[in-house]
């Protein structure tokens, strides 16, 4: 039976039985943690190089090299494993990331020029300076394949960076917390148009017009009131596998899928409370009435609907989604592409290291990132452009600035689309687990020196009385 104050309507899931009540509801409960989907990733991480430098290394790569043939009509791909993950179920993730910077954008730290600058600026400062380190250890090589990476120290991890800010409780302000939020997000839009723009391969311009067209068939459809899944989910899958034929990355077709979903409910609250009364004045009326089983269960589905058109499509899909996108395809992504052999070959784990394109990554992630951001930051307050958030100062900016360098999936995600050398691949992955290690542990440890309300108020009041004796 359920509580006063637990659920309305209870289920199997809800109910004090020994599996839902000791097994289920606490991973349930887990992945509503915002440190959940980062400790998730990195246990994925660590058993992908741990497995790739095992005694069954072999098993690993055969795994992900696995090729998989598929036909659907005029639809064929041939792809490997890991290309199926990262060209397929990374739409996935990229999809979350349009629908996060789509409410950003609409209702969020975004949405106004004031509010946007400041992150925005930050944003920049901390993706051109890690750029440039990198170029800087790598251009004296002359190696132009390697100088490709220079977007992957770019990158920042929202899932680890919020994970560990969420760690740090209330030494964080809520608003230190969405301007890193904002800047992750500004930063997500940069590694998406460096994706686009330097990262794709000989463009078909015929399947771009084709995903064009469909674009607009699925905007037209929405104008019109077309709302069912049914429609836009082939349309959706069609318009990914135009982009993944076309040269662009596929991914990118998940991105503004995400950009175009509504980010307002077809009812407004004040319409969804007088339809809501409506319908269940007609209940209490159907229940006296001669077919009041049928009748009931038509009210019964005409407020399901009307509840859920009250709520935005974007939050629909992205409660639906996040879980999926956290817990399940950004694991597999980690699982498939984290493995780096450090035994065997012809270089050392310590030449693996040192090498231009690992120190680069490194480098750029856990030095470029905060100088970047807290230089960007504070020459945008000088020039009035925008202001700190509430109870935040240059090094909090710096902490925070350090945490943006953890830029783990993204950063994976461009060295798969940067090289082709297995070398190269290997020493980048290296310089981002390096890089980001060091910089969420430095951006961790400066927050933590920040002092609660609590003990800024208990200072405060020590001090008074200081004076006062005195």
């Amino acid at each position: 039976m359920a509580t006063p104050d637990g659920p309305i309507h209870e289920t199997w899931l809800t109910s004090d039985r020994t599996v839902p009540h000791r097994f289920i509801r606490p991973v349930i409960e887990f992945t509503r943690i915002e440190a959940a989907g980062g400790i998730v990733l990195l246990i994925a991480a660590a058993i992908a190089i741990i497995w790739a430098n095992s005694a069954w290394s072999e098993a690993y790569f055969d795994l992900f090299n696995t090729p998989l043939e598929v036909s659907f009509g005029p639809i064929h791909l041939d792809e490997t494993l890991k290309e199926i993950i990262n060209d397929g179920l990374m739409v996935v993730f990229f999809f979350v990331v349009g629908l996060e910077i789509k409410r950003e954008l609409v209702v969020g730290e975004l949405n106004s020029v004031r509010k946007a600058s400041l992150p925005v600026l930050a944003a920049l400062g901390g993706m051109i300076v890690p750029a440039l380190i990198f170029v800087a250890f790598v251009a004296p090589t002359g190696d132009p394949e390697a100088l490709r990476g220079w977007g992957i120290p770019m990158a920042t991890d929202i899932a680890f960076s919020v994970g560990v800010v969420a760690l740090l409780g209330s030494r964080v302000s809520v608003s230190a917390k969405l301007f890193l939020l904002a800047l992750a997000i500004v930063d997500d839009i940069g590694a998406i148009l460096v994706i686009a723009l330097f990262y794709t391969d000989d463009l078909s311009f015929g399947y771009l017009a084709f995903a064009a067209a469909l674009l607009v068939v699925m905007a037209a459809a929405r104008r019109i009131g077309i709302s069912s899944l049914l429609f836009y989910v082939p349309m959706a899958f069609a318009v990914w596998y135009c982009f993944l034929e076309s040269g662009v990355h596929a991914t990118i077709a998940g991105v503004i899928l995400g950009l175009m979903t509504p980010a307002y409910a077809k009812y407004s609250d004040e319409q969804f409370r007088q339809k809501a009364v409506r319908v269940l004045e007609r209940w209490d009326i159907n229940r006296a009435s001669p077919h009041a089983e049928e009748r009931l269960d038509h009210d019964a589905l005409e407020l399901a609907d009307v509840a859920k058109s009250s709520v935005p499509p974007l939050n629909r899909l992205e409660h639906a989604l996040h879980p999926w996108s956290s817990f399940v395809i950004v694991p597999l992504f980690a699982l498939a592409n984290a493995g780096v052999r450090f035994v065997g070959g012809d270089t050392s784990l310590g030449e693996q290291l040192t090498s231009p394109v690992a120190l680069g990554v490194a480098v750029g992630l856990m030095v470029g990132k905060p100088l970047g951001i807290t230089a960007a930051t504070w020459i945008g307050v000088k020039l009035n452009i925008g202001v700190l958030p509430r109870r935040t100062t240059i090094k909090t900016v710096f902490g925070l600035g350090a945490l943006a360098g953890i830029g783990f999936t993204v950063s994976l995600f461009v060295t798969e689309l940067a090289f082709t050398h297995e070398i190269l691949s290997d020493e980048a992955k290296l310089g981002i687990f390096l890089g980001s290690f060091v910089a969420g542990v430095v951006g961790y440890l400066i927050l933590r020196s920040q002092k609660t309300p609590e003990e800024d108020f208990a200072d405060a009041t020590e001090r008074l009385a200081d004076s006062a004796s005195s």
